[in-house]
């Protein structure tokens, strides 16, 4: 899986800098979560455009770990641009959200972790696929929109600054995330452009250890944070390692008898369910009706 990391790197930066320079954006915005494919946006981001050209916000909320805005201030402290930290919390109060779930603050994080798991896994018989689809019980349909609703809140925010300022809003989804649809439409996928959306998650990590992203970061076992104890590879049900090769042998039209048969099933069930995530500005003109 191993490419060229510093003609990626040239490449990206590149296109950041024509993307700007041809649509007549004076900087960037750049959500900044404590996970890598936002680290490496930013980085990429500040070494094209410079630090004075980038603002990154940091968007904790009630049910946020600590970890997370501890990392992202640890990398923008690194990058040297200007940050602020928003709670998203009262506006998600204000909402209604969390009316949806009762706060479990009294609890340590990891007993709130294992509960979030065993009522993910209790509801459905694969919560992934089914979140892919939009179906689930009512219970289970209520936690989508929990938590959807933080991501749409956020690309508001984003938004809300990079236009004071005439700036863009810099995507962070990568590769992996757009074909197995582990993203929220209308959410962290709603970007002005996408520095990283032709890259794999491994390669990501990869491009990470070259552009020096703390290694807290590079190493932290990736998650969308968005609930409690619910990291990608558990909902997603293999690792990273196995995903990114055999979606890459897929996309290749490669040979996938050595691979284990479920996992290929596996990948091949989230991929066509991710397509039902890309219907979005339906019209009566569109062809096949997408």
């Amino acid at each position: 899986m191993s490419f060229e990391t510093i003609e990626v790197a040239e490449q990206i930066q590149k296109f950041i800098k024509d993307f700007l320079k041809n649509n007549g954006f004076k900087g960037v915005v750049v959500g900044v979560s404590g996970g890598v494919d936002s680290a490496v946006v930013a980085t990429l981001c500040t070494k094209a455009l410079g630090k004075e050209r980038l603002l990154a916000l940091i968007f904790p909320e009630r049910d946020s770990s600590k970890e997370s805005t501890r990392l992202a201030l640890k990398l923008c402290r690194h990058l040297g641009v200007e940050h602020r930290v928003v709670s998203i919390t009262p506006v998600l109060r204000k909402m209604g959200v969390y009316r949806l779930f009762p706060p479990a603050s009294l609890f340590p994080r990891k007993v709130q972790e294992n509960y979030v798991k065993g009522k993910w896994m209790s509801l459905s018989k694969d919560p992934y696929l089914d979140d892919l689809l939009d179906k689930g019980n009512e219970t289970f349909k209520k936690g989508l929109a929990y938590y959807r609703i933080k991501h749409r809140v956020r690309m508001c925010l984003l938004y809300f600054e990079a236009e004071k300022r005439s700036y863009a809003v810099a995507g962070c989804v990568n590769k992996t995330e757009l074909m197995t649809g582990l993203y929220v439409k209308w959410g962290d996928s709603a970007a002005d452009f996408e520095p990283i959306a032709h890259l794999y998650k491994t390669q990501v990590l990869q491009l990470a250890r070259w552009l020096e992203v703390p290694s807290e970061i590079v190493e932290r076992v990736p998650t969308p944070d968005l609930i409690p104890g619910i990291t990608d590879e558990f909902v997603l049900g293999l690792s990273y390692e196995d995903l990114d090769r055999i979606l890459m042998k897929i996309e290749k039209q490669q040979d996938l008898s050595g691979e284990d048969p479920k996992l290929v099933q596996r990948v091949r069930q989230a991929c066509e369910a991710a397509l039902h995530r890309r219907i979005r500005n339906v019209r009566i003109d569109s062809p096949d009706g997408v």
